[in-house]
């Protein structure tokens, strides 16, 4: 009877022990998740505003070279083509400026769609630049129209003009995947991959686009892309994470999604050595939002969780509330984060917007 009486002591001090130690954990975790967007977010003028007469543009990436110079990696494609024409003639293109946040002047065309007989046949699309052991890595989506190789350049213009509801938009769609081209500078020239990254398997169907990507603190690599929500007759996506040792892979797809509880796109990826952890800004149907994860695997809401509504303060005082307001991208430098880019579509023409973020 005291040998029992004192095992039940003993357990009444270790639960509270684990409780504490679990709460410390937690609370050392919650901690570090500081950092705050939504209220650093400056006005934007003109040359915030990357606009081209005969193109839309689309879906920015920046870095810094070499040279001192800022680089942005986007989309564009004809306003020929219409707006779907994304799926089918958009291109990766390069533009500099002196500043992060513009404004920009285009330089060169990257990447376009490679023809028949690759995956990447038929556009170049959402590109992502990064620079990891010495080597630039663009990383980019891209599709083909499988078994079906006699199209014609009409059908394809057919496809982009008619858009959503043509026979070939079936095809195209579940045939997007995510690649990646290296390169030695930013000036190219590029080496694509012969396959895709990653194909859909556990928390994402059908497709892998739009890819982010960063080396976490123990010196693996963390890709997130997008697929559709496995079980779920809505059209929802989910964000998946595939952990790989190399940036150009192979990456091994993780079981548990970094965001399933709502339909979210165009995810950008950055790990804040400072704070030990990850964080993650996508755009969801009414706002600009972000995540983060301490080891990259599970991802929870951030604090500054909604970093802003989808319109953008001017200069002027006025407000731009466009269509659609998308593709977010962090340009983050040694210190802080400087620019939060967007793509935004207003009407027929569609832009990138690189809003200055206030000194922390």
């Amino acid at each position: 009877m005291e040998n029992g009486i004192q095992l039940h002591q003993k357990k009444k001090y270790i639960i509270p022990v684990c409780f504490l130690f679990f709460s410390l954990y937690s609370s050392i975790g919650q901690s570090t998740d500081n950092l705050r967007l939504s209220n650093r977010l400056l006005p934007v003028s003109d040359k915030n505003v990357f606009r081209s007469h005969e193109y839309y543009n689309w879906g920015g990436s920046i870095i810094k070279g070499e040279d001192d110079l800022f680089h942005l990696f986007y989309s564009r494609w004809p306003k020929a083509t219409k707006f779907t024409g994304w799926l089918v003639y958009s291109e990766v293109a390069h533009a500099v400026s002196d500043n992060p946040s513009g404004p920009w002047e285009y330089k060169e065309t990257i990447l376009k769609g490679r023809g028949k007989g690759f995956w990447d046949a038929i556009t170049a699309h959402n590109p992502k630049v990064k620079y990891f052991e010495g080597k630039y890595y663009l990383y980019y989506i891209s599709t083909n129209l499988g078994d079906n190789s006699d199209y014609s350049e009409e059908k394809l213009m057919e496809t982009s003009l008619t858009g959503y509801s043509h026979e070939n938009w079936k095809i195209l769609r579940p045939n997007q995947r995510t690649g990646v081209a290296v390169s030695s500078s930013l000036s190219g020239p590029w080496q694509r991959s012969d396959h895709p990254l990653i194909e859909p398997s556990g928390p994402i169907t059908t497709l892998t686009v739009n890819p982010a990507i960063d080396r976490g603190g123990d010196n693996r690599y963390y890709l997130i892309v997008k697929g559709d929500k496995p079980n779920e007759e809505r059209f929802i996506r989910n964000q998946a994470i595939a952990i790989g040792e190399k940036p150009d892979g192979p990456f091994d797809m993780q079981p548990d999604p970094a965001i399933d509880y709502l339909d979210t796109e165009d995810m950008s990826l950055w790990y804040d050595s400072e704070r030990s952890r990850f964080y993650g800004v996508f755009h969801a149907h009414s706002f600009i939002g972000k995540i983060t994860s301490q080891d990259g695997i599970q991802w929870k809401k951030a604090k500054d969780y909604e970093i802003m509504p989808k319109e953008v303060s001017l200069e002027n005082e006025g407000v731009l509330t466009p269509d659609r307001l998308e593709r977010p991208f962090v340009y983050k430098d040694e210190s802080d984060i400087r620019v939060l880019g967007l793509a935004a579509k207003d009407g027929d023409d569609s832009f990138i917007i690189t809003i200055p973020v206030e000194n922390n």
